[in-house]
């Protein structure tokens, strides 16, 4: 039962990812990494699957032994979340619009509080 818990909270995971893809506001590379740590547990098969991935595979294996994020992608990721916030906040009624961007101020200060790879 506790294996198909950690299976399930990894599909979920790896589809807020596939999601976040296309929608810059949702982090993807977090999301992946959520997944491939619940796969662990979960399903032996789907973890191999996603390190294998030729996309996504990278990101967990640097991750798994460096536990850094190179510089660019914290640049990245802290733009894409910028814009992406003040997009949302000229979307969502006033009472709502500082929410994305407090989540993504947290996600980027998360992020940039782990090491730099490379550096």
């Amino acid at each position: 039962m506790l294996k198909a818990l950690w299976l399930a909270a990894g599909a979920l995971s790896l589809l807020l990812g596939l999601i976040g893809v296309f929608l810059p506001l949702l982090p993807t590379v977090p999301f992946v990494l959520l997944a491939a740590f619940c796969f662990s547990r979960g399903s032996a098969r789907w973890e191999r699957w996603l390190v294998e991935h030729p996309r996504f595979g990278p990101w967990i294996l640097d991750w798994r032994q460096h536990r850094a994020v190179p510089l660019r992608a914290k640049q990245l990721a802290t733009v894409m979340m910028a814009l992406s916030s003040a997009v949302a906040a000229f979307h969502l009624p006033l009472a709502w619009c500082w929410v994305p961007a407090a989540a993504c101020t947290a996600a980027a200060v998360w992020l940039w509080r782990l090491p730099t790879k490379g550096a």
